[in-house]
């Protein structure tokens, strides 16, 4: 994981590191020209912009847990947790009128417990700690999730997007503004930003805006009941990761040999026909 990777060497303040990822969000304003952006009410703006923030505040949460404890242990809490909180939220918000059918249940089971199995590992179970910030991440990246999906049902796509990333722009200059550390890392100590680390930094955030607009879109066409569905879907890119290093296995036999087990292949793939079940479930 490229953030796990700078976390602990180039840029080891998640604040820092926070900011940095924030503030990149402005970019999105390039976009106005060429997409179907509008100024909706401002009830709708505050809206986007609450929820670009909540995300970025979670963000930090999600870096300061990779700081501070290894990925195995926080990101399978995460993985499970948000797909449950999202869940509460949709059913308090929306007062119990957005609710999963059975079969929609099942398959929110199938896929929770297939991305939680796909990256546990039975040495690394998590601590008090651990689960403390997970819990803390997860419950603002749903409420993130949930607020952009209201933020979709008023505004088009992309209109909701930039406004969205425009208030994580804001929460970022927050963390600049509000924190002394912040302004110091930054101004004096350049926040580790040397030779291959901005191309790396920068790689890495493009690949994820990517993803994060596929993940975004699909928030918007998906029913409000469905959101957690979505957020539990995090196992598939699990198992793509867990493909490409079979595949990459055949040219290099030493990565499958020192780093994958038989019983943890078996464990995955046991979490990839969960995973699976819970598609057909959707699908059917």
């Amino acid at each position: 994981m490229v953030d796990k990777y700078l976390l602990t060497g180039s840029i080891a303040n998640p604040k820092v590191y926070t900011f940095y990822v924030g503030i990149l969000g402005i970019l999105a304003t390039i976009l106005i020209p060429f997409v179907n952006f509008s100024i909706p009410a401002l009830p709708q703006i505050a809206l986007a912009l609450i929820s670009g923030a909540v995300y970025i505040f979670a963000l930090f949460w999600f870096y300061k847990a990779l700081s501070l404890f290894e990925a195995s242990r926080v990101v399978p809490a995460i993985s499970g947790l948000v797909p449950l909180f999202t869940f509460l939220l949709v059913y308090i918000f929306s007062f119990g009128k957005d609710v999963l059918p059975l079969s929609g249940i099942l398959a929110f089971g199938f896929l929770i417990f297939g991305s939680v199995m796909m990256v546990a590992e039975k040495q690394k179970f998590i601590n008090l700690a651990s689960l403390k910030i997970s819990v803390i991440c997860a419950f603002f990246l749903s409420l993130s999730f949930v607020l952009l999906k209201y933020v979709y049902l008023g505004q088009p796509f992309w209109s909701g997007l930039i406004w969205t990333k425009i208030g994580g722009f804001l929460m970022a200059l927050c963390f600049l503004i509000f924190t002394k550390e912040v302004k110091q890392q930054i101004f004096q100590k350049e926040a580790g930003f040397k030779g291959k680390t901005i191309g790396i930094f920068i790689a890495n955030q493009s690949a994820g805006a990517g993803a994060g607009i596929l993940q975004n879109w699909a928030i918007a066409l998906a029913p409000l009941a469905y959101v957690a569905v979505i957020n539990a879907l995090q196992g598939i890119q699990y198992a793509f990761l867990l493909v490409f290093t079979i595949l990459l296995s055949l040219k290099f036999p030493q990565i499958l040999k020192e780093q994958i087990s038989g019983k943890i292949i078996l464990q995955k793939i046991l979490a990839i026909l969960l995973i699976s079940a819970g598609l057909v479930l959707i699908a059917l």
